[in-house]
Formats: C-alpha cells, sequence, structure tokens
C-alpha cells in the first residue's frame, strides 16, 4: 500500500488528485495539508468525497509527511522550492504540479516567475513528468516536475513532426483556448462568470509563463532552437483545452504519410488517441478523463500541417498526469486509476 500525502489540496488540481486517489486500492491518502482549513474533514469541504476519503485537514508539517511514500504538491509556484528538499532527504518521492521545478535554466525561470529560485540544487535532479517522453526516467525518479496544462497539450500535438524532423522549427504556431479552471480558484474579477460567460479573450499575448516551457521541450524534441508564437485564449468553459497548432513542412508531405507517423509515435502510449483522418476532436471528448486526443491535418492548398490536441486541463494537464507519474514511479500499471471514460454530455 502506497502511502500518499496532498499539500495544498483545496484548489482545482488538489480536489481532482483527491477524486482519482480516492477510490484506489493500492494507494491510501493519509496526509491532507491546509492551514486554512486545519481540522475541518476533507468531506466537509468537497462533499463529492464523501464515503470515499476519511482524512481531516492538518497543518503542513515535515514529520507527518516524512511517513509518507509520495507526496504531491498541489501549491501555488514557489512553494514546492522551500520544503520539497527536507522531504526527498527523508526518503520521499515528490510530485509537483507547480512550475517550479520545470524550466531547466534557473535565469530564465527567476525571469519568468519574478523572485529567486532557493533551490537551484533540485532543478537538475527533476524529471520533467511528460511520459510520452520521459517514461523510462520517470521509473526512477525521485522527484517529478509535472507538466503544465498547455505545454502538454502543444508538446504532444508537435512532438512527431519535431522529431521526424518533418517542420520547420522556426515558425511553429500555438493558438490555444482553455477553460476557466485553468486560472485556479482564486477569487478574480475575470473568473467570474459575468466577465467570463458568453465571451472569450486572448491573454499573455506579449509573453506566457508557459512559453519557456513548450519552448524548452520541443528544443529537446527537435535537437534545435525552435521560434514559436504561443497565443493562449481563455473560454467560457469550465475544463479543457483546445491547441490547434500550425507548422510547415520542410519536405514533401501527404496526408497518409502523417497520419501513420502519428499512429505510430503513439502506439504505446496508453493516454493518447490519435483520431483517424478527417477528424476534428473536441473538448467534450476528454472531460474527466486522462486522454489526449489529436488529429493530424495536411492542407494542400497552403502546405500547412495543422494538428489538433485536446485535453483535460485539469487531468492530463494536471492531476491525472501527476496520478500517472506516480504509477510509474511505484511501478504500478500506467492507467491504475487512469482508465475511465470521459464524461459526455
Amino acid at each position: 500500500m502506497i502511502k500518499a500525502g496532498i499539500i495544498g489540496a483545496t484548489g482545482y488540481t488538489g480536489v481532482e488528485l483527491m477524486r482519482l486517489l480516492a477510490t484506489r486500492q493500492d494507494v491510501r491518502v493519509d496526509v491532507i495539508t491546509s492551514r486554512e482549513l486545519a481540522g475541518t474533514p476533507v468531506a466537509d469541504v468537497f462533499p463529492n468525497l464523501r464515503g470515499y476519503l476519511d482524512v481531516v485537514f492538518t497543518e503542513p508539517d515535515t514529520e507527518i509527511l516524512a511517513a509518507c511514500d509520495v507526496v504531491f504538491y498541489a501549491t501555488p509556484h514557489t512553494v514546492a522550492m522551500n520544503t520539497a528538499a527536507e522531504l526527498l532527504s527523508r526518503g520521499v518521492r515528490v510530485i509537483d504540479l507547480s512550475a517550479d521545478f520545470r524550466l531547466k535554466d534557473q535565469s530564465v525561470w527567476e525571469s519568468w516567475y519574478k523572485t529567486a529560485h532557493t533551490a537551484p540544487e533540485l532543478i537538475e535532479q527533476a524529471v520533467y513528468g511528460l511520459p510520452e517522453v520521459n517514461r523510462d526516467d520517470i521509473t526512477t525518479a525521485k522527484l517529478i516536475a509535472v507538466p503544465g496544462c498547455y505545454p502538454t497539450a502543444v508538446q504532444l500535438g508537435f512532438l512527431p513532426l519535431l522529431e521526424a524532423g518533418l517542420v520547420d522549427s522556426s515558425q511553429l504556431i500555438a493558438d490555444c483556448k482553455s477553460g476557466v479552471s485553468g486560472a485556479g480558484k482564486k477569487a478574480a474579477v475575470g473568473s467570474l462568470l459575468c466577465e467570463a460567460g458568453e465571451s472569450m479573450k486572448a491573454y499573455g499575448v506579449a509573453g506566457h509563463r508557459h512559453l519557456p516551457e513548450i519552448s524548452q521541450g520541443l528544443t529537446r524534441f527537435g535537437n534545435k532552437a525552435v521560434g514559436l508564437t504561443f497565443i493562449p485564449h481563455l473560454t467560457p468553459m469550465i475544463r479543457g483545452i483546445h491547441a490547434t497548432l500550425y507548422a510547415n513542412p520542410v519536405a514533401e508531405v501527404n496526408q497518409e504519410q502523417l497520419q501513420a507517423l502519428f499512429e505510430s509515435r503513439y502506439a504505446d502510449s496508453p493516454f493518447v488517441d490519435v483520431l483517424p483522418a478527417g477528424s476534428e476532436p473536441a473538448t467534450r471528448n476528454v472531460r474527466g478523463s486522462n486522454k489526449c486526443q489529436i488529429a493530424v491535418h495536411y492542407l494542400p492548398e497552403s502546405q500547412k500541417i495543422v494538428v489538433l490536441s485536446v485535453i483535460d486541463n485539469l487531468v492530463k494537464g494536471a492531476s491525472g498526469q501527476a496520478v500517472q507519474n506516480m504509477n510509474l514511479m511505484f511501478g504500478l500499471t500506467e492507467t491504475a486509476g487512469l482508465d475511465v471514460v470521459a464524461l459526455l454530455p
């Protein structure tokens, strides 16, 4: 039985982690922390967990957390970097859902997050938790940096093209839409129903924190620096990310070749579903699931490759991917607890 702890479980990714772990027979959630709610039963705050998780919120305490086999950080950025080292030194495996260890260049991280990194010695140790790329490294990792939601959808979409050297890596475009839960649970005017409902807008056009993370991954896939235009949008839905990706081929290609490339690349990836040629995936297809659905199109008139990639930002884009990493770290079946059918409607 794997003993798990969750730090900062009151946000959307935290409650999604609890939902995914609550019914597991091979994992027991022993510790769930919240300074604000210490002493409160978790099920009182999240009634969907009544009868599934009989745990009380506690103050973060290293001694208590050190008794866990794995600890998830479902916290804002800059929290994990201040406390993860102590848990690691006590033999606890750490899975961080924040951005604290995603970027390998400390100066780039500090530039985007506007603060000094307090645990630079852990940056190199951290394994980037995208199983479709780093499955072998994840199995032996002590510290996992779970990818961001946009980076997951975008990287999985571009990955086969860059690995095969089929596209001009200097002219990549990612036009992405996200549900409001991607902004987190904090009270903010932009997330109010009257502000976000029946409206869509671009944001972070001048620069978004996920840009350097995506560029870092794509550079690794293609073994050369990439030129990426990444524009995120806020859409009036709760969950989901839709990434429309554009690339210019550097050699003659056709639809059949591209379809075969994607199907072959993800043949052994249980959570990437390459749709038949001509398909157009929708976020509703993956709602509540750990799937990434992908469709690749070739437009001969404009000689463009278009990839459509959809995920649930709270599952494959966060908590589901964290659990997928845990499964690999502990030698469990990769799909354990995650092989669920998406919610419709």
